[in-house]
């Protein structure tokens, strides 16, 4: 039983707590109980979410900065934002007209050689394309031609070691190219892979029943296994200590989002290197269950921690129960 590798017990709390949608996704994932997505979608919290979409299927991203990227691009942004809560923490799918139109609002995002573009002004977004990507996935848009086209060019500007990185900043760029640069970058492949850049690209093949399954993924698994709680090669959120501060949903790559997607590509807990994030998380747990973790995004601190708790607990059942 997955549950006995732990001191405590995390279960309980989650099962009791006051935020509703923790409570039900614990007993949906953690004690395989049936619950109805309508129980989650009429909660408060996604109600007011809907409310603030607008007609394009779009949301609009408060305080824009038009010297950074353009207002449409920040709407883009905001849109992915609002995805990722209704999808992950409420389980909304294409069955509803809201995840429907904010899916085509993105898609007009898409470029001809199949990337997600704007966030980052005209240039190469690996880690965005990839996140829009694996929400639009979970949203029931797996099978869609345009997702397609998006592993297409995902493989085709990977580095030659087989992971992914931002292409500007292989040419040693600043983010300040966002706003300055017209012209597309292209990536020197010849340069490190990024692992915070590679587990978010990997969170879109780990969240897809067959390109999970490609030697590509499995690669790039190894090159994300072999930088847990290391350094980056490049100096976006660079610092070791990264691996350890945390979102929900998850947003760039830290212990739990690559342990979560390593999970879903199929590695082992025998890893030394999975052995050893595993045995972070059974030491480093509080006596009432739960983690104090340190939280990056999320106005509500209690809420989100509840929720990373829970993608901890899926994670040790997954891989524990195999």
């Amino acid at each position: 039983m997955w549950l006995d590798i732990f001191k405590y017990n995390p279960i309980v709390l989650l099962i009791d707590h006051n935020d509703k949608a923790v409570s039900l996704a614990a007993q949906r994932d953690l004690l395989d109980k049936k619950v109805s997505s309508q129980s989650l979608q009429q909660l408060t919290e996604p109600k007011n979410i809907l409310r603030k979409q607008n007609k394009n299927g779009s949301w609009e991203y408060p305080g824009a900065k038009e010297h950074i990227r353009t207002k449409e691009n920040y709407n883009q942004f905001e849109t992915y934002r609002n995805l990722g809560v209704l999808i992950e923490k409420f389980g909304f799918t294409n069955q509803h007209s809201a995840i429907q139109n904010a899916a085509e609002y993105l898609f007009l995002f898409q470029t001809k050689e199949g990337d997600f573009r704007g966030i980052y002004g005209n240039q190469y977004t690996p880690n965005y394309t990839a996140g829009i990507a694996e929400l639009l996935i979970k949203a029931g848009y797996e099978r869609d031609k345009r997702i397609k086209k998006v592993f297409e060019w995902l493989i085709s500007i990977r580095q030659s070691d087989g992971g992914w990185a931002i292409p500007f900043r292989t040419r040693k760029y600043s983010l300040n190219i966002i706003s300055t640069n017209p012209q597309t970058i292209k990536p020197d492949v010849l340069k490190p892979f990024s692992h915070m850049v590679t587990g978010v690209v990997l969170r879109a093949f780990a969240a897809h029943p067959s390109n999970r399954k490609l030697t590509e993924a499995k690669e790039a698994g190894w090159l994300l296994l072999s930088g847990l709680f290391k350094k980056d090669n490049y100096s976006d959120r660079a610092g070791q200590e990264y691996w350890l501060r945390f979102t929900f949903p998850f947003w760039y790559t830290d212990l739990i989002s690559a342990l979560d997607t390593l999970s879903l590509l199929g590695f082992s807990n025998q890893e030394p290197e999975i052995e050893k994030a595993l045995h972070w998380f059974v030491t480093h747990q509080e006596k009432n269950g739960m983690w104090d973790l340190r939280i990056t995004k999320g106005q509500n601190k209690d809420v989100t921690q509840a929720w990373l708790c829970l993608a901890i607990c899926r994670i040790f059942k997954r891989l524990l129960e195999k």
